[in-house]
């Protein structure tokens, strides 16, 4: 990869997203070792819902490779946040078709409500509840199994769609990018989710409004 930095490291993303489709594969292998960290980050919050992580990181590339291929400087925003939002989507779907799709509400339930999620590389602990005083709450196993009941049985597909992404630390606008949805749905999923859960789990500390 060294001697292909010597052509590319001083050309812009436009410019190497043409020579790529003038068919130089070089150009393709630089933006995926450029933007690789994409998927490295993406694929650490992922791995909550579920999947190896060898695979995830496989079809994080592919993922990439697809964004590079597929992206259009007139129309997009740019490379990195465009593939930032394909890496996630495919990602996404990819654990959703294995069958991987998990929740763990015990070791990684964060708060929901706030558009304040946390960023890549946090530690997610515990189930938060910013009010006008934030503090955490432990969940015991029972509960826990309660919560897990609720998610399966209350929550509609779009509801436990948005809230896998949302224990990823997405905030609402990614979420709503990535599921294809204006971000007021997603608002209004997120709403929803805090009215049931907070209806049947008194014990969260969580209005049920």
């Amino acid at each position: 990869m060294q001697d292909n930095r010597n052509g590319y490291e001083n050309m812009q993303d436009d410019e190497l997203i043409t020579a790529f489709r003038d068919g130089d594969m070089r150009a393709a292998e630089y933006l995926l070792d450029k933007y690789k960290y994409i998927v490295k980050i993406k694929t650490a919050s992922m791995f909550i819902l579920g999947g190896e992580k060898d695979d995830l990181l496989q079809e994080g590339m592919v993922g990439l490779f697809r964004a590079i291929r597929e992206y259009d400087p007139g129309r997009d925003a740019s490379l990195p946040t465009f593939c930032n939002l394909v890496v996630t989507r495919h990602l996404y779907n990819a654990v959703r078709d294995m069958g991987r799709l998990k929740h763990q509400p015990l070791n990684s339930f964060i708060s929901i409500f706030s558009e304040d999620a946390p960023s890549e590389g946090d530690n997610i602990q515990g189930f938060e509840d910013y009010g006008s005083d934030p503090e955490k709450i432990a969940i015991d196993r029972e509960n826990a199994e309660q919560l897990e009941k609720i998610i399966d049985e209350e929550l509609s597909p779009l509801e436990r769609e948005v809230l896998d992404l949302r224990l990823t630390g997405m905030k609402n606008g990614e979420i709503a990018k990535v599921l294809g949805r204006d971000e007021k749905s997603t608002d209004n999923a997120l709403t929803r989710i805090r009215m049931k859960i907070g209806k049947r789990l008194p014990f969260s500390g969580l209005p049920a409004r």
